[in-house]
């Protein structure tokens, strides 16, 4: 559905893109992740058609942007990290100025705003000017105005930014009916764990560059185990699980995969009573970190 192919913008000699390769099937929630200046919203932009890219080629459904980007505005949904509405219309009046760049009739496009405006949550705002909404309530109209043309492709860059936790809940139920629907979703997210909770792959992109992509079990990395045994352990005799450090009364075992059962093995053949052995995995946080070094 979204194909990019070495990819590249340039901004006089900062290289905010640098050759980006990223394939997104039909029908996927996608989450895109990355500190600030890493490339996201470049790339959100360059896929909708906003900018131009220096070098390289982005499809959508098999339609070439850079060539068609009326074509792609009218079959992809846009929600920015800072929506901007006319504040001195009603969001219901704001909506209706947005329907006209689709030439829908004002009785179609009237149907259609009451629908999203109950989807995302401000039905009884409607006849409020926007200029008195929080920021949060602009989110949900945001969202209602990137739905407005039903959409194929969707994406979302920091949508939940400014919303409490129900208003964010509320956004996450909607991604997952959206996919229910059929659409395909970029999500760009500000808060790592929303990606678990919708996204079902995973990019990481970092200096202008992806440096990682896959479905969120593969970012698993090595396990921890934890070992506890009577008498002290002597790290050596684990050492060829992995890496083996000691802390206190435990040794820790960086390994490669769950290996609790060969090494429950070797702790009773070499004469130790066992009194703690259990494994944990990396969270997301972490392995977004470790790949991106740690700060932004």
């Amino acid at each position: 559905m979204i194909e990019a192919e070495n990819l590249t913008k340039m901004y006089n000699n900062f290289k905010a893109l640098d050759g980006l390769n990223l394939k997104i099937e039909e029908n996927e929630v996608f989450g895109f992740l990355g500190p600030n200046g890493a490339g996201k919203t470049t790339t959100i932009s360059l896929m909708m058609g906003m900018l131009q890219p220096t070098s390289g080629s982005i499809k959508i459904d098999g339609i070439d942007v850079a060539k068609n980007p009326l074509e792609i505005k009218k079959m992809c949904g846009y929600l920015p990290e800072n929506v901007g509405f006319y504040d001195n219309l009603t969001a219901k009046q704001n909506l209706l100025y947005f329907a006209e760049f689709y030439k829908m009739s004002k009785d179609e496009a009237t149907k259609i705003i009451d629908d999203l405006l109950e989807l995302v949550g401000i039905a009884h705002t409607a006849d409020k000017k926007v200029g008195e909404y929080s920021k949060g309530m602009k989110q949900r109209l945001g969202l209602a105005q990137a739905l407005l043309n039903d959409p194929k492709v969707i994406f979302l860059d920091e949508p939940t930014s400014g919303l409490d936790p129900q208003g964010a809940a509320d956004f996450r139920k909607i991604i997952r009916n959206l996919k229910k629907e059929g659409k395909t979703i970029f999500f760009s997210p500000h808060i790592l764990s929303e990606v678990r909770e919708v996204c079902e792959t995973v990019g990481i992109i970092n200096r202008g560059k992806l440096i990682a992509k896959g479905r969120i079990e593969d970012f698993k990395q090595n396990v921890v185990i934890v070992v506890e045994t009577d008498p002290p352990l002597d790290p050596s005799i684990l050492e060829t699980f992995g890496n083996v450090k000691v802390k206190d009364s435990q040794a820790i075992v960086e390994a490669e995969r769950d290996c609790r059962i060969e090494i429950s093995k070797t702790l009773t053949k070499n004469g130790y009573t066992i009194k703690e052995l259990h494994l944990t995995e990396p969270s997301l946080e972490e392995i977004y970190l470790n790949l991106v070094g740690g700060g932004e």
